[in-house]
């Protein structure tokens, strides 16, 4: 099946991926590729547009990552976005150097031309700016779009009709009307028609994945989270009784887990399902280890042989799934333009393709998270299964800080047992990104009845974010937070106090450990 793609080629932005998710969003597919690609790549691929992103450099810097020139001449649309504008007026002819003076922020843009990239917007629009440099001069080629009080030419359109620039960044939400200008470009000056649908990705994909495997069997790992569940429900729907998934319990998980899992994998889709209990073995290398990184070598380690154990016991297995998004790999990229060169492997199923000599099944790995969670719903998983938080791979081992015994497991499961139950009786659960409990390695004073006490406390951790790079902690109602305190206080046997973290990401991390 063909479909309609843009491509952006990413300068180093920290908006790349945020570009390409925004194109998505309007129905256009998207691909993300280094600045080494090829005109004759993009060619062949029948791109209907090119984005070339910002980026940290300075155009005039010796070094400075440029593109193929060539570029414009496929005869497609090319929008550049700040850096990515800078080097396409500088290829194009236009004078880019070092602004008087740099904006970052918000700032307040004058539309002088509000025709094709800008049609429908007002003549003044608030915007996000984040520069050095500028073009100072245009040929007569150029003509200038807009402008701010510090950046004389903060949008071109150059007069073949093909290359557009804009000195902001229409991808972020500090720029109201962005989403307005990248439609624009996309379905107005692109003339795409918005064909990226999650029905024909799902049916292209069966397709793929049966024409790769054949007659053989796959080994799906399943975790609980949102992104195994959707590849082992899109390979069940693929290839039927050819699925067999192990799921690892290793003793870490939260409380009903294990039997959620048996419940959905088994009961509604009626996939061939092995549980391997390997609780026992996890928590005896765990025994007395506490400090982080020790513990996840420890779990990822114990999890290979557990898996190895289950799945040498299945016949004619050839092929191991993974749920391999499309971040991974742009991050894993490898050298020489080549994104997909080294794929990041899955922290839950570690080395295990060449160990056990599997061949990988990845249907996810083209999707970002909010199109995995559509592919979910198109599925038919639950509601509840689609929009879980982010669990780790390591489990409560890592929210468990110092020792992990079985004890404080089970205090930490309880207490983050009420947590969930808070939020989603609040109607929080979907506006929160994720939400924790800690067992801080602590204790504190307390009065339990009428005596002292000296026993554990809980930090309570929920975030909001749109990508999990940055995150501002969920200002959750006080009413709501005494409800989750003061459960857990009475209800989880050893804890007597319940703090509210309230630190960002950055500098904080989401999880603790």
């Amino acid at each position: 099946m063909s479909r309609e793609v843009v491509a952006i080629i990413d300068f180093g932005s920290q908006y790349g991926q945020l570009i390409a998710r925004r194109v998505r969003e309007h129905k256009v597919y998207s691909q993300i590729y280094q600045p080494t690609v090829k005109i004759e790549t993009l060619a062949q691929i029948g791109v209907k547009g090119v984005i070339l992103s910002g980026g940290p450099a300075s155009v005039t810097a010796p070094n400075a990552p440029t593109c193929d020139p060539r570029i414009f001449e496929l005869g497609v649309p090319v929008l550049g976005i700040c850096y990515g504008m800078q080097i396409g007026c500088k290829i194009l002819g236009a004078d880019v150097a070092p602004g008087k003076s740099r904006e970052y922020g918000r700032t307040d843009l004058t539309l002088t031309d509000r025709s094709d990239l800008f049609a429908g917007l007002s003549e003044h629009t608030t915007v996000w700016m984040s520069h050095g440099d500028q073009v100072h001069q245009l040929t007569d080629a150029f003509e200038s779009l807009a402008e701010t009080k510090t950046c004389p030419i903060a949008a071109v359109r150059h007069q073949s009709g093909k290359f557009f620039g804009v000195q902001f960044h229409p991808e972020v939400t500090h720029t109201p009307r962005g989403t307005d200008i990248l439609k624009n470009f996309l379905y107005d000056i692109c003339g795409c028609t918005g064909d990226w649908q999650m029905r024909d990705f799902v049916e292209e994909t069966i397709a793929k994945v049966r024409k790769q495997v054949g007659e053989a069997t796959v080994i799906c790992g399943l975790s609980g989270g949102v992104d195994s569940a959707v590849t082992a429900a899109l390979l069940h729907k693929a290839i039927g009784d050819q699925l067999v998934c192990i799921f690892v319990d290793h003793g870490l998980l939260r409380k009903n887990e294990r039997e959620g899992v048996e419940s959905m994998f088994r009961g509604h889709f009626h996939i061939d399902l092995h549980v391997v209990d390997w609780s026992r073995q996890f928590l005896a290398k765990l025994a007395g280890v506490t400090e982080p990184q020790q513990k996840r070598k420890i779990i990822g380690a114990e999890f290979i042989e557990a898996f190895k154990s289950e799945a040498k016991k299945i016949p004619n297995a050839e092929f191991l799934a993974q749920g391999t998004l499309y971040p991974d790999v742009i991050e894993s990229g490898g050298k020489d333009g080549n994104l997909a060169a080294n794929i990041k492997l899955h922290h839950n199923v570690g080395g295990l393709p060449e160990e056990l000599g599997f061949e990988l099944v990845e249907p996810l790995r083209d999707l970002f998270k909010d199109e995995v969670r559509l592919v979910g719903e198109y599925l038919g998983l639950p509601e509840e299964w689609v929009w879980r938080h982010p669990f780790p791979g390591p489990g409560l081992a890592v929210r468990v800080l110092g020792e992990v015994t079985e004890s404080r497991l089970e205090i930490l499961r309880q207490a983050d047992d009420i947590l969930i139950e808070e939020i989603k009786a609040a109607g929080l659960y979907r506006q929160i990104s994720q939400a924790l409990a800690v067992l801080l390695p602590v204790g504190t004073v307390g009065v339990m009845g009428d005596e002292r006490s000296y026993e554990h406390v809980i930090a309570v951790r929920c975030v909001e974010t749109t990508d999990f790079m940055t995150a501002d902690f969920s200002h959750i109602p006080h009413e709501v937070l005494g409800r989750i305190a003061g459960r857990i206080i009475n209800e989880v046997r050893g804890v007597n106090r319940v703090v509210y973290d309230i630190s960002s990401k950055p500098p904080a991390t989401i999880e603790w450990e």
